[in-house]
């Protein structure tokens, strides 16, 4: 099926009620048929609702859905997409391993790899996007992830996903991409040979800026990769925590199981059924909704092109952009609703966010309602002047995250803010 059936129909099996709208299961608990059936569950020889920090009927089709639209075997829904970041990292490393990370990825990203991390013994090391070469330098006998963005926040790169999927898989070590920017209706990873998706499905997914979640999804036969790896022994040695489980051996999609059997578990971060609820409204009309806002932010990004206050746009749709090429290649029916534009410095860049008027400035994006960013100022503001570089976020870097609403409108907003 293509991309709009299936975020109309997949994971959705209609029960005795014939409810054609997926129900919300606003429960905690589940009742057993009797004893012996809650051990059953428990011990996994039979699957079914246990409790809903583990699984929810709700939240079962939201990551049944979601896996379908990525081609991926299985997906797990986490309470936000940080949580979804921070669980595929420590899914495999622990204290004395490494990361490699892209220099331009998010900033709730940025801090979470160079600084949280760090507590937990894991370290990071970062390579420019734009020159996956670096990675060769960068792996050794203790890294477990190379993460990075299909379509980097703010700094609009695509990068070379054949030639960073080349080196990891000849390292034998797992990739992992945070595709919230350009869904999966205009980017597809796991089919580009990465191992595993990440979102926040607080962003396209929900369209409306409703609900804070996130979104695993491993690709299928991900087992290949990690049974016998001596990176991943975890996954391939007795779970003391689950009576010697080894989930390799398992005839199931090992990253999200372990993921949910012993993260979500220990550390709760679930989605509420009501929220899974909410994206899958949302993902019902992303395919339509991602359309209109890569057709609008095409129209804007060749508009403030040709302005002369503007140093550069930040668009992969754009001809002249550095990442047209990529984008032509790995992204298929828009370039997403994010651009980003330089003007001389922060000052100049602050005015033009404080004069528009359809534009709110808000630090999110995704939303049907048309945002501005000053990234330096804002949720880049902890990294350093060189840091700052090194992500592509200058000090007069401003980021729209282009909405619903009639592109005129929207350009127009924007001259007059240009022109102040």
């Amino acid at each position: 099926m293509k991309d709009q059936t299936l975020a109309i129909h997949a994971g959705y099996e209609r029960d005795e009620t014939g409810a054609m709208a997926v129900p919300i299961y606003q429960t905690t608990a589940y009742e057993f048929r009797d004893a012996d059936h809650a051990a059953n569950l428990f011990a996994l020889k039979e699957l079914g609702n246990i409790y809903t920090r583990l699984m929810n009927p709700t939240t079962d089709v939201f990551e049944k859905r979601f896996a379908a639209l990525e081609g991926g075997a299985a997906g797990l829904g986490t309470a936000s997409g940080m949580s979804a970041i921070f669980y595929a990292i420590a899914n495999v490393a622990e204290a004395g391993d490494n990361i490699i990370v892209a220099k331009q990825v998010y900033g709730g990203t940025t801090t979470l790899t160079g600084h949280t991390i760090k507590r937990f013994g894991i370290e990071t090391r970062y390579f420019d996007v734009k020159n996956p070469s670096q990675l060769e330098a960068l792996i050794d006998a203790k890294s477990k992830l190379i993460l990075f963005e299909s379509i980097t926040n703010p700094s609009i790169d695509v990068p070379d996903f054949d030639a960073i999927v080349k080196i990891a898989d000849a390292h034998g070590v797992l990739t992992c991409v945070d595709n919230t920017v350009a869904t999966p209706i205009l980017c597809k990873p796991l089919a580009l040979g990465c191992d595993i998706v990440v979102h926040s499905a607080s962003k396209y997914t929900t369209g409306q800026g409703l609900a804070i979640g996130g979104m695993i999804v491993e690709r299928e036969n991900l087992v290949q990769k990690i049974k016998g790896n001596p990176r991943y022994a975890h996954f391939n040695e007795p779970d003391a925590s689950y009576h010697g489980l080894i989930y390799s051996d398992l005839p199931l999609p090992l990253f999200t199981l372990r993921a949910r059997l012993a993260l979500l578990r220990d550390l709760g971060a679930a989605p509420s059924p009501f929220n899974s609820w909410l994206y899958i409204q949302g993902i019902e009309t992303l395919p339509l909704r991602m359309k209109q806002h890569s057709a609008s932010a095409q129209e804007i990004a060749e508009f403030l092109e040709k302005q002369p206050g503007v140093i550069k746009v930040n668009y992969p749709g754009l001809s002249s952009d550095a990442n047209h090429p990529n984008a032509q290649k790995y992204l298929h029916g828009g370039c997403s609703g994010l651009l980003s534009f330089e003007v001389e410095n922060m000052e100049i860049a602050k005015k033009i966010a404080n004069s528009t008027k359809i534009f709110k400035i808000v630090v999110n994006i995704g939303d049907s309602k048309s945002i501005i960013t000053h990234p330096a100022s804002t949720t880049h503001q902890q990294l350093s002047a060189q840091e700052l570089i090194d992500a592509g976020v200058p000090a007069g870097l401003i980021r729209l995250s282009v909405g619903l609403e009639e592109s005129s409108d929207l350009i127009a907003d924007l001259k007059q803010a240009l022109e102040r």
